[in-house]
């Protein structure tokens, strides 16, 4: 599955995991919405989840074999900056394991963002590799074993909302 990022720039560049998946060649960043292929966007404004119904080709074509992350700043990441060609999906509930977000449910960098979703859609092992660049990688597989082994059983977008509202009633 191939990794695309719309990349804003934004974040301090030691930091930022786009730009090293990029170094590494494990994704390809992207200046403009218009030079961004359309894939599946990650897209935490989207009104349906991601679901392992998303890689079905059959449904969303040459789309289903891309991820599109937006790379910006939090502060930034408002509905108009997701304006990105493909289906809008929103990664369900998720820890981050990252040191500078570590515990915040929903506060992803990019690199977590497309492990989440690999892992969803059925890609565990590429999860894994992109992961593996970075020394707290395996902290973000450990601390959302459970949830997103149950994710990646889903039939839908519907079941996925479902399993996720589990975890967001325990914690309240």
């Amino acid at each position: 599955m191939e990794l695309h990022v719309r990349y804003e720039g934004d974040d301090d560049p030691k930091k930022c995991s786009a730009r090293k998946l990029a170094r590494f060649d494990l994704a390809t960043l992207h200046r403009s919405a218009r030079a961004t292929p359309p894939g599946i966007v990650l897209d935490p404004h989207a009104e349906t989840a991601l679901s392992p119904a998303d890689g079905d080709r059959a449904v969303h074509g040459a789309a289903a074999e891309r991820l599109v992350a937006l790379d910006c700043s939090w502060e930034t990441a408002d509905a108009e900056a997701f304006r990105i060609d493909g289906p809008h999906r929103a990664l369900p509930f998720l820890v981050a394991g990252n040191p500078v977000s570590y515990g915040t449910p929903f506060r992803l960098n990019t690199v977590e963002a497309f492990a989440g979703a690999l892992c969803i859609l059925g890609h565990r092992e590429h999860a894994e590799t992109i992961l593996s660049k970075f020394r707290w990688g395996h902290t973000f597989l450990e601390l959302n074993e459970e949830p997103l082994a149950r994710y990646a059983d889903c039939v839908d977008s519907t079941e996925v909302v479902s399993i996720q509202s589990e975890y967001l009633d325990a914690g309240t």
